[in-house]
Parts: C-alpha cells; structure tokens; sequence
C-alpha cells in the first residue's frame, strides 16, 4: 500500500511539475526598464509604452501569454541570460559588445542618441563636448559612446533617465547623452531645458533573446515582420510618438 501511495504520490508531482514547465513554455517574460517614455514608462500602476504594445503584439501573434518585469536597465541583459526572462526590450540599441552576450531580433524602431542641455549653454554640438561632465543613464549607449568617447572620468551615470536630466539641471553634469524620444518628453516636462539640433548619433532598436536560442528569435522575427507587413508596429509607434 505504501509503495502504491509513494508511486501515486510521485505521478501527481510529475504531473504539476509538466503543468508549470507547460504554463511556463506559454509565457514570454519581456524584461524592461520603465524609466524611458514613450518606449516603457510608468502610467497609474500600469506600465505603458511603444516597446510594451509591440511586445504584447508579438506575443499574441506567437499565441503566449504575456508578462512584464521591471528592472533597472544594466540588469536587463543579465535577467534575458539567465533565463528570468524571455527576452529584453527597453529601447535596446544592437552593440557589438551586447552581441557577444544576447542574440538580437530584427530592428522593429530607428532611434537617435542626442544631447540635451541647459539653454544658453556653450554646448552647441558634439565637437563641443570635450572636456565637459556628460550625464548619462547607467548602461545605455549612450552610456557606451560617451565613455567611448570621453572616459570614465568625463562621464557621470545614473540609474534613470531623469535623474541624469536633474543633474543637469543642478549643475554637475554640463550636458546629457540620451535618445531623442524621452529626450523630447523631458525637455518637454522642464523648462530651461533644450535638445541640440546636431544629433550625437543614429542606430537602431531590438529585442534581445538568450545567445543561442534560435527558435524564439525566429519566432520574433516572423512576428515584427507581420506586424510592419500589416501596418500595426507603425500604428503603435505613431501613438506614442505624435503625443509628444
């Protein structure tokens, strides 16, 4: 009897255990940094933006469920290796230096890195930089092609957007690197604040998968080019984009 109970007993865990490794195979886990609109931002207790609908769409056309999980950016790619979560998108610009850690999708937005600064600064371009304090958000490109550019010591980063954008407001940094679309909604939302009209520069945006996971970025990228194919991924970056 007992030898009947421990193998009826051992059925019932096998059993849940392909239930969750089941449930858990029909989710996608989207890793993402809500500090950065239009593309993830906070909206009451809701997180909204152009990578969130697109990333929602993307799961509907795979038919999985969906799920968000926000983190701070730097921990994106570490979450997407681990297998915390299924992909990462957070305005995620390809990197030869982030190649060699995730896999990529196709690009799904163009973007540009831009410079914002304080009105009547003598920071009037890129060439102007040198030699200046640049505010940035903590492992963002902007983050890479300042201190590319300029070194650790002529650059100061920060865990969000916005607080590279206070320092510059206070004083201790004299010009912030950061991409064009949250750049406009900060300098928007403070005034004395202005974007340069030489942008820093162009790249573009994708969403990164575990290196080696082949079949999830071919499932992706199926699903990025149904969505431009039907107009839907355009649709939801003009929703967000000609609001601000």
């Amino acid at each position: 009897m007992k030898k009947k109970i421990f193998a009826f007993a051992m059925v019932v865990c096998m059993a849940a255990s392909m239930a969750a490794c089941g449930k858990k195979d029909n989710k996608l886990v989207m890793a993402t940094n809500a500090e950065f609109p239009p593309y993830e931002y906070h909206e009451g207790d809701e997180i909204v933006g152009i990578d969130v609908e697109i990333a929602k769409a993307i799961a509907s056309e795979m038919g999985k469920e969906f799920e968000i999980s926000d983190m701070a950016f730097d921990s994106i790619i570490p979450a997407v290796q681990s297998g915390k979560a299924s992909f990462g998108a957070a305005g995620m610009t390809v990197t030869p230096e982030r190649q060699e850690n995730v896999d990529f999708s196709d690009p799904y937005a163009k973007a540009t890195q831009v410079i914002i600064v304080q009105e009547g600064s003598e920071v009037t371009g890129p060439a102007d930089l040198t030699g200046k304090k640049i505010g940035v958000q903590l492992g963002t490109t902007g983050d890479l092609y300042a201190t590319d550019e300029f070194g650790d010591d002529g650059v100061d980063r920060y865990n969000k957007g916005f607080e590279a954008v206070q320092a510059l407001q206070q004083g201790k940094v004299d010009a912030v690197i950061i991409d064009g679309e949250p750049a406009k909604v900060f300098v928007s939302e403070n005034e004395g604040l202005a974007i340069l009209d030489e942008a820093y520069t162009e790249e573009e945006y994708a969403i990164a998968v575990k290196k080696g996971n082949k079949e999830l970025v071919d499932g992706i990228n199926a699903a990025i080019a149904k969505l431009k194919e039907s107009g839907e991924l355009q649709k939801i970056v003009d929703k967000y984009i000609s609001a601000n």
